[in-house]
């Protein structure tokens, strides 16, 4: 697999459901209703429930992770994300990471890139700068 360059870009397609939403948000602890009750959900301004935040990111880290290990060992150093608008429990989105700079690091013995990753769908769209 060649290196990264600027304008290259990898994505996956996702269907969340309600219970797997749900599971994931136990799992990591998160018991805020409008990741599980959909009574409570509906009476909110989303309408209906939604995947919580370390879900969506956790989805977009995993891809770069799977990504990325096809040419080797390799590690994140820094991720952040702005959430925008939200993953409905019910809905398809597409998770893209276009690559914007790569950076020879020799300290690191190999390339820092930098990504801007995006959820695309109804729903969310988050960015790193």
């Amino acid at each position: 697999m060649p290196g990264p360059r600027p304008g290259d870009r990898f994505s996956t397609e996702v269907t969340l459901t309600p219970d797997v939403v749900a599971h994931h948000a136990s799992a990591v602890g998160d018991t805020h209703p409008l990741h599980h009750d959909e009574s409570f959900a509906a009476a909110t301004r989303y309408g209906r429930t939604i995947a919580s935040g370390t879900h969506t990111t956790a989805l977009l880290l995993g891809l770069t992770a799977s990504h990325f290990s096809q040419a080797g060992a390799m590690v994140g150093l820094e991720f952040w994300a702005r959430f925008r608008r939200p993953v409905y429990a019910d809905e398809t989105v597409q998770l893209e990471w276009p690559v914007v700079r790569v950076v020879p690091n020799e300290k690191l013995g190999g390339d820092v890139v930098d990504l801007r990753e995006r959820i695309k769908g109804r729903a969310l769209v988050t960015e790193r700068l």
